[in-house]
């Protein structure tokens, strides 16, 4: 029997997120998104808080992969940080639970495997992604356990600044592939269909796109920087 992963392969999730200070900051409008996604053909959603997902679950029924993103003093990590966060998306039985699984102090001084060895006692049937920024992170999740490994933070952390998943040929998901053999999630500034179609040629299980498809003032700021950029060449 094909389990939800199995039904991930080869396919697009779109990731519905915004902000408290973005213009489409909203459940309802998130779940709106969201069914335009699965009109478009997307096989699941990522979406952040209990509310969205709430919210989202009432309009699809694609499986979510859950998040809730928390600022910690002392700590850089925000994406579903704490067993605070888990047990709250439990509430509303997101299909995955994606969290921050680099090497990062997290809030508290817990260590990540006994993070996941909470989750595990608790929930022992529950999907768990985890967003890595390092290769040697990805070998790490996939020793602790975690089901899928997604290259979301690749780009986001002081380590790797300055890079994002589509540089240098898509080296970094190569060498992601290369050290995993779970399931490898490309995620993180894949910003165009051609990326996309080219993370799976390269073997990535599933590809999440958020930005170019969801946040239209990223969109809109990418058009005005083509625009001005033609305008200084022209000048």
């Amino acid at each position: 029997m094909k389990t939800i992963l199995d039904n991930l392969k080869g396919k697009l999730i779109v990731s519905c997120q915004a902000l408290e200070n973005e213009p489409l900051h909203s459940p309802f409008i998130m779940s709106r998104m969201a069914l335009a996604a699965a009109q478009g053909g997307a096989a699941a959603i990522r979406a952040n808080s209990v509310v969205d997902i709430d919210a989202i679950k009432k309009q699809v029924s694609l499986p979510i992969i859950g998040i809730i993103k928390r600022d910690y003093p002392g700590s850089d990590v925000f994406i579903t940080a704490t067993m605070k966060e888990v047990d709250a998306l439990m509430g509303v039985s997101p299909e995955i639970i994606a969290l921050d699984a680099t090497a990062r102090p997290r809030p508290g001084g817990q260590s990540l495997d006994a993070l996941m060895a909470q989750i595990r006692a608790r929930y022992p049937s529950l999907l768990l992604m985890a967003d890595i920024s390092t290769v040697e992170e990805a070998a790490t999740a996939q020793a602790l356990g975690f089901d899928c490994v997604g290259t979301t933070l690749y780009g986001y952390t002081a380590e790797t600044k300055g890079h994002a998943l589509p540089d240098d040929n898509c080296a970094f998901l190569r060498d992601v592939l290369a050290a995993v053999t779970i399931p490898v999630v490309a995620e993180g500034n894949v910003d165009t269909p051609e990326r996309a179609a080219t993370c799976l040629a390269l073997g990535a299980h599933t590809v999440v796109v958020g930005g170019a498809i969801t946040r239209p003032q990223q969109i809109t700021e990418r058009f005005m920087a083509a625009i001005g950029a033609q305008s200084t060449d022209g000048a």
